[in-house]
């Protein structure tokens, strides 16, 4: 069993990690495209500012981490259905269950705080100063 839930981790969190990669070497060829017909040299052009990229990181471990909980979360239900009323592998279960919630519950706090300060910060350098949030 624990052979299996490792290989479906594997793969889960191998998706999330190769689709960023992708859609990041796309981006950034365009952007190179497009700097060549304007007329400037290409030397290292990327579309994102400093806080973006910083937030996307954090972004990706953040769904990393809720990932490995919803994991965790499932793998406690599977312990639990499959106890056979062995107390000490329900409570064993029921107390993974607690922890994945409690993991969950700061990781989507986590994420929105990182959500709120990337915007707030993206709005502030992207536009002009005395403009936040498209509004004067």
């Amino acid at each position: 069993m624990s052979k299996f839930f490792s290989w479906v981790l594997m793969v889960i969190c191998g998706t999330f990690l190769l689709g960023n990669f992708v859609l990041a070497t796309t981006t950034i060829d365009m952007s190179e495209q497009v700097a060549k017909q304007a007329g400037y040299t290409v030397t290292g052009v990327t579309d994102t500012t400093l806080s973006e990229n910083i937030g996307k990181i954090i972004r990706l471990i953040l769904s990393f981490t809720g990932t490995l909980f919803l994991a965790l979360t499932i793998y406690a239900g599977i312990l639990w259905m499959t106890a056979s009323g062995n107390e000490e592998q329900v409570t064993k279960a029921t107390g993974i269950i607690k922890m994945a919630v409690i993991g969950l519950i700061i990781c989507m706090a986590a994420y929105s705080i990182t959500y709120f300060i990337v915007n707030r910060t993206t709005d502030v350098t992207t536009n002009n100063p005395g403009q936040v949030g498209g509004v004067q």
